[in-house]
């Protein structure tokens, strides 16, 4: 009898050290969620003649455009790199927060391919 709840309660450590690593993962995930709000990355076109930094959550943070785009003349052609610029700043902040997530879930010894929230 003694053997069986000896078995029982190894289930009961097992589980215990299941819930410390979640809230491990929990307490880790939080504080990446703040650092990426502290990262920037910075995407360009026309050849950096738009600049657009994101934090690497995604969130426009600054615009910088060069004033020798600004033609009236040209303004579909403006408004073209400001928005590639932005689409650039977006996909570097995408693969920075998958980078970042990649640490953390090799750090804990989870799968690289994991799917956590962010």
């Amino acid at each position: 009898m003694l053997k069986g709840l000896g078995g029982a309660l190894g289930g009961l450590g097992d589980m215990a050290k299941m819930m410390k690593s979640a809230q491990e993962l929990q307490t880790r995930m939080a504080q990446m969620q703040d650092e990426l709000t502290r990262i920037n990355v910075v995407g360009e076109s026309g050849a950096g003649l738009v600049t657009a930094t994101c934090s690497a959550k995604g969130e426009l943070k600054a615009l910088s455009i060069d004033p020798s785009i600004f033609n009236p003349d040209e303004k579909e052609v403006v408004e073209d790199l400001i928005l590639a610029a932005i689409k650039d700043a977006q996909a570097k902040a995408q693969a920075k927060s998958a980078e970042e997530l990649g640490k953390l879930t090799a750090s804990m010894g989870l799968p690289a391919d994991i799917k956590l929230p962010l």
